[in-house]
């Protein structure tokens, strides 16, 4: 069988931590800022650890998981 390839999307926006979980970046970022209050908008910017729901499903595409 040939290896897997990574998935080329997921590998430009999730990077796994040390201790093995998934960060990414919070959504809501992109546009229509002008409303949202500079406090919402500086902790948005800070990167998130993905919950483990989801982290499950990263995992698959950056190929890091069980089996």
């Amino acid at each position: 069988m040939p290896k897997m390839k990574t998935h080329s999307g997921a590998k430009k926006r999730f990077t796994k931590t040390a201790t093995g979980k998934v960060r990414g970046r919070h959504a809501f970022t992109s546009h229509i800022l002008e409303k949202k209050s500079a406090n919402k908008k500086r902790h948005l910017g800070q990167p998130v650890i993905l919950q483990p729901e989801d982290a499950r499903r990263v995992n698959k595409l950056l190929r890091t998981g069980s089996k």
